[in-house]
């Protein structure tokens, strides 16, 4: 069965959250959806799936009591379904930066329609900025991006301190995967005095849904974090798998690596491998063996019972 996927944020100030994780839980469970949404008092962030039409009555409620589609919202498909489990958490941000000055409600750079963002990273004088950590640029970027190498999203905002200077980088132009990491790393920066920053709207994803690919200046997948691991042009899905160890993207390659186990390890990670851990989470990926099974036992008999 094919799976809509939903990514979605919108900043907007929210309250009373305690209420409204209860009232989200509980429609998401009425219609079968598997995914997550954070919750904070700057605004509603997440992506979350259901089969079938499943996920529309939820859209028309999300946008409903918070209005979502004045915020970003992309769909895409999956063939499988792309989340474990469902998860509406509350958080102090929707997107953990820990900078206060970065503030998208006061606040941010210029956003640049997919159509129009080639001609401006094509010119010389704009440093084009991957805001994405290690792990998803190794996927795939755009051609002549700078990498941060950053392990997390705090982060940037030291290697903005450390390497950028607003004197000599006077055009920043950002991207990340939907949008919403770079509402909050361009208003950092521009609270650090750099004076033209723009960010790509609806991010990598709307960007490879729009641009075609023979126009197209992206090289490589788009990381996603969900089971389909990476996405393409057209948001097709790509050749990837994932290290359930440390969640690092895996290619065929990869998995043939002496290095790798599954579940366990892979060449990214086995060096910081304890013998607990190991044990830990070689148990875990029996338990989901198991219930995978299980489940596809459950499948066949209800097949045949029909």
């Amino acid at each position: 069965m094919s799976y809509t996927v939903a990514a979605l944020y919108r900043f907007v100030r929210l309250s009373d959250l305690a209420s409204l994780r209860r009232d989200l839980l509980e429609l998401c469970e009425a219609h079968g959806v598997c995914g997550t949404l954070l919750i904070a008092e700057e605004g509603i962030n997440g992506t979350i799936a259901a089969a079938g039409a499943d996920l529309d009555p939820v859209i028309e409620t999300l946008d409903r009591r918070l209005g979502i589609r004045q915020g970003e919202l992309k769909f895409s498909r999956a063939d499988d379904r792309p989340f474990g489990r469902l998860k509406v958490r509350i958080r102090p941000e929707i997107i953990t930066m820990r900078a206060p000055e970065a503030d998208p409600a006061v606040r941010v750079g210029t956003h640049v329609a997919p159509a129009d963002w080639n001609a401006l990273i094509a010119d010389p004088e704009v440093l084009v900025l991957d805001t994405r950590n290690a792990y998803e640029t190794l996927v795939g970027s755009f051609r002549g991006a700078v990498d941060p190498c950053i392990g997390s999203f705090t982060e940037f905002k030291d290697y903005v301190d450390r390497a950028l200077d607003p004197a000599r980088h006077r055009k920043v132009a950002m991207f990340c995967t939907g949008g919403i990491r770079c509402e909050k790393a361009s208003a950092f920066m521009l609270a650090r005095g750099f004076e033209s920053v723009f960010h790509l709207k609806g991010g990598i994803l709307q960007y490879l849904e729009d641009v075609p690919a023979e126009e197209s200046l992206w090289e490589g997948d788009c990381f996603v974090f969900d089971n389909r691991v990476a996405v393409g042009h057209g948001l097709e899905e790509g050749a990837w798998d994932r290290c359930f160890g440390c969640g690092y993207p895996l290619t065929a390659e990869d998995l043939s690596q002496p290095s790798f186990e599954a579940g366990v390890s892979c060449r990214h990670c086995i060096d910081r491998l304890t013998p607990d851990k190991a044990r830990s989470l070689r148990a875990r990926h029996r338990q989901i063996e198991a219930r995978e099974a299980g489940d596809d036992a459950s499948e066949l008999d209800g097949e045949a019972a029909a």
